[in-house]
């Protein structure tokens, strides 16, 4: 059942390792199938090293209950259900734990679009979410998780912003597929150690003019993106 997809998702879980952006088991990537409701996720607190595509496990879309897959899911997986649900452009989600990012999580502040190289990927500072409430986090922690982004993203288009900083926990990053949203995961790395060291220099640098943060991001994002080579060309 949906070996593709399940290849797409180990092979995301392995680049986040590549990339150097998980420590032992942390992280998780997952991918969904809109037309089978259905999503694919890493299963919980697998080694890296061992990791094959048919430990991937298999869950429904609507229930949260596992569909295929001998190992049980991360835990996580709500998070990621919520997502899913709430965001329909959204093809595949990756969740870290990684230095920079989380540092700025930790310190619960969002990433200031200081330059180019932030407006390349991100229309705006990366966002970050609002404390989880004690109800919140003692009950559904992992739903209420998903339900503070959610609650972040009401304002903001999330085809613009691929990822998010959760207060004092972490970044969640997403893209059209499992691929992708790992690759975002290594970029808001980046970006958030840039920013750091940008501050670091100079703690009042002021944030991108709005004309530039919109030539970079528009031309590589949205309709009329003229970056990269023309299809079939």
């Amino acid at each position: 059942m949906l070996e593709s997809l399940k290849k797409a998702v180990c092979q995301g879980n392995l680049d986040l390792v590549k990339a150097g952006l998980v420590l032992g088991t942390w992280g998780n990537v997952s991918g969904v199938d809109r037309a089978g409701g259905r999503m694919v996720i890493k299963p919980s607190g697998v080694s890296y090293d061992r990791m094959k595509p048919g430990q991937m496990v298999v869950v429904s879309l609507d229930s949260g209950n596992v569909v295929e897959g001998k190992f049980k899911p991360s835990s996580d997986t709500e998070t990621h259900l919520a997502l899913y649900r709430a965001f329909e452009s959204i093809g595949g989600i990756a969740h870290t734990h990684s230095l920079h990012a989380t540092a700025w999580a930790q310190a619960c502040r969002p990433i200031p679009a200081l330059g180019t190289t932030h407006a390349d990927y991100f229309h705006g500072p990366v966002p970050c979410t609002r404390a989880l409430a004690a109800r919140e986090i003692s009950a559904d922690y992992e739903l209420n998780t998903g339900r503070v982004i959610i609650e972040r993203f009401a304002k903001l288009d999330i085809r613009q912003h691929p990822g998010v900083l959760v207060a004092s926990h972490g970044p969640f990053t997403w893209g059209a597929d499992a691929i992708e949203a790992a690759h975002n995961a290594e970029v808001l790395e980046f970006i958030a150690r840039l920013a750091a060291e940008t501050v670091a220099l100079n703690p009042k640098a002021p944030p991108i003019f709005a004309g530039l943060l919109d030539k970079h991001f528009f031309r590589k994002h949205g309709p009329g993106a003229t970056y990269g080579q023309t299809a079939g060309k």
